[in-house]
């Protein structure tokens, strides 16, 4: 870990005066008592800090995770029971056990599985579940629907039910968090805002719900994890660690690329994953990284990873004081994570998506639209969005286009897109019709500038059309041979490829191409 600098001090003691009331609302998002909020902010970033690569990231629980977690886990057992927050553990353990392998394999690139229309479909679509999830505590009232939109609705249906000292103190807090943002960034307005309604809930015999008493000390080591049931957990550890990466990794992108400095994907992935198996064992629930206290941290001057260590020293010494927030509304912890959340409430990507890309714009929409229908299994509208970026993708790679034209005699074909073993085919018949309704053409000419990659099997298929044309007494030409395929291209097609060969490639005999199939006898391919 690098030398800690005054500046850490003051950045990471900043963030934790943010984290600490931050945590406790995520913790009530996710389904798990308030106090091992406090527990997931304060070991994974002590924990974290001498793996990281950004000096800003630093993992605590977040709300996008925190809904994840609370989706993957309520169909198996009750929110806030034991056997819940035991999931809860089992369920850090395998994100970080994920992401640490993904970052020894440095396969990193694996986050950008998530793609932009796949997340401007799930990350509003998200934040609408979250927002109904709290909209009920912030009213004062509680709902019998299982499901969070219905709930929603349900207490907005029933002002009768609502506490008006909820809903009073929840409106003040979020006005002073709102306010504080505009007088400046480092004001903690959060922690006023708790601190100001824990105050009034003491002196006022406040009458709602509050967080009660928390019952934090210091965390304890436990290796009691229910291990029968991770194979349940399996696709919801998964979403979890690529999704809560994918935020760390767009935030930690940005700041490198504002500040020019260099960041490793993979060191971020084994950071984010030690986290989540700290906070496995010490009574936490899955963390990830949050673009607000990221923001905050470099705001505040961070200038290493250290700052993330005093963020968790900080919460961790502060542990004990838990029992002064016994008296804690609860409706101000919810409009916390309302506050949080809303902005990220944002159509205009999606209408940006529609007006761009038809294709990817069905990516964003049945996405959104499968993130609201499926929840609380939130995980797998998740899923089904990379399947289907996946098939969209391959639909537009299975087909290459031919731009020709003709001058005399002269053929010129030039394919535009991906040569590969799925397009070579329909290349090899789409050249054969247009030599076929082009019989005064006594030359070909193959121009190959706008390949955007070409395999073996796309470089066989051309060797299959030359030997084809020539046999037919046609003149072959290959021009413009892109740099990323040249070297596949030289060693099947041999001379008829532009440029001669580098001194490191091996050079082909230039004699005539053979056919594929004597290639294949001979052992070369």
């Amino acid at each position: 870990m690098p030398r800690l600098q005054a500046q850490d001090v003051l950045a990471g003691a900043s963030v934790a005066l943010v984290l600490i009331p931050q945590s406790l609302a995520y913790a009530q998002l996710a389904g798990v008592p308030a106090y091992r909020g406090l527990f997931a902010a304060a070991i994974p970033p002590l924990v974290a800090a001498p793996f990281a690569s950004s000096p800003y990231l630093q993992p605590g629980p977040t709300a996008i995770t925190a809904l994840l977690t609370f989706g993957t886990l309520s169909p198996l057992a009750a929110p806030g029971s034991a056997r819940y927050v035991g999931l809860a553990l089992l369920l850090a353990l395998m994100v970080g056990l994920i992401r640490i392998l993904v970052g020894l394999l440095r396969a990193g690139v694996i986050s950008f599985l998530l793609s932009q229309p796949l997340l401007n479909g799930f990350v509003p679509a998200a934040a609408i579940l979250i927002l109904a999830s709290q909209l009920p505590v912030a009213l004062g009232t509680t709902s019998a629907s299982g499901h969070v939109v219905p709930a929603a609705v349900e207490a907005l249906a029933h002002p009768e039910g609502w506490g008006t000292a909820a809903i009073v103190v929840a409106v003040l807090a979020a006005a002073a968090m709102l306010a504080s943002r505009r007088l400046h960034p480092l004001v903690p307005g959060i922690l006023l805002a708790v601190v100001g309604a824990t105050v009034y809930s003491r002196l006022a015999d406040y009458s709602s719900a509050t967080v009660g008493r928390l019952g934090a000390t210091y965390p304890q080591f436990t290796d009691s994890l229910p291990w029968r049931e991770a194979p349940h957990l399996v696709a919801g550890a998964a979403v979890i660690a690529l999704l809560g990466f994918a935020e760390a990794a767009s935030i930690a992108r940005t700041y490198a690329a504002m500040d020019r400095h260099r960041w490793d994907a993979d060191r971020e992935f084994l950071a984010q994953g030690v986290a989540n198996v700290a906070a496995a064992f010490s009574g936490g629930f899955p963390v990830g990284a949050s673009f607000s206290r990221s923001a905050l941290n470099r705001l505040a001057g961070a200038r290493t990873t250290a700052s993330g260590f005093v963020t968790g020293a900080v919460v961790l010494l502060l542990l004990p004081l838990g029992f002064l927030l016994a008296h804690l509304p609860r409706s101000v912890l919810a409009v916390t994570v309302i506050v949080s959340v809303a902005p990220l409430i944002r159509f205009t990507h999606i209408f940006e998506v529609m007006r761009w890309s038809r294709p990817q714009a069905s990516i964003t929409l049945v996405t959104f639209v499968l993130t609201l229908a499926l929840e609380p299994h939130i995980e797998r509208a998740l899923l089904a969005g990379i399947g289907l970026s996946v098939a969209v993708h391959l639909w537009k790679e299975l087909d290459v286009e031919i731009h020709t034209t003709r001058e005399g005699a002269v053929l010129e074909v030039q394919p535009v897109g991906v040569l590969w073993f799925a397009t070579a085919g329909g290349l090899e018949v789409r050249v054969l019709d247009l030599l076929a309704s082009n019989p005064g053409v006594d030359r070909l000419r193959l121009r190959l500038d706008r390949l955007g990659r070409c395999d073996l099997s796309g470089a066989l298929t051309l060797r299959t059309l030359v030997n084809d044309a020539t046999a037919a007494g046609l003149t072959i030409e290959i021009l413009g041979a892109p740099p990323q395929a040249r070297r596949v291209l030289r060693r099947v097609l041999g001379s008829l490829v532009d440029d001669a060969p580098t001194d490191d490639e091996p050079r082909m005999p230039q004699n005539d191409v053979g056919r594929p199939d004597d290639a294949v006898a001979s052992g070369t391919l």
